[in-house]
């Protein structure tokens, strides 16, 4: 018996076996994995919403009541390319950008509020 051996047990000597390296599809399978969930979580609703309000955008005309992100509303007297003229009392006018608008309210809704 050697006197290291009291020293140094024989089981925590021994080299330890290397473990597995994982393989590079594996590595790469989760990244992958979560911005796929991204995208079909987050993403492509958002451009989904994205595209229904260009196309209510696109849609508005004179005489429709809409409400504002502000949370004004009123009803459409002028349209133009990049800005809409929205009537929001008698003789009060206020121009907004048509991005500001939020949604086309039903017709008649303001009057029977």
């Amino acid at each position: 018996m050697n006197p290291l051996d009291f020293l140094i047990p024989v089981a925590h000597a021994q080299a330890a076996a290397a473990p597995a390296a994982p393989s590079m599809m594996s590595t790469l399978l989760f990244p992958i994995l979560l911005i796929a969930i991204m995208y079909f979580l987050m993403i492509r609703p958002q451009m989904k919403r994205q595209k229904e309000h260009r196309a209510m955008l696109d849609k508005l005309s004179r005489g429709d009541e809409v409400i504002t992100n502000g949370g004004i509303a009123g009803t459409v007297s002028e349209i133009g390319e990049n800005f809409v003229t929205v009537e929001i009392a008698a003789g009060v006018q206020v121009r907004l950008q048509k991005g500001a608008i939020a949604n086309v309210l039903p017709k008649g809704t303001l009057k029977a509020a």
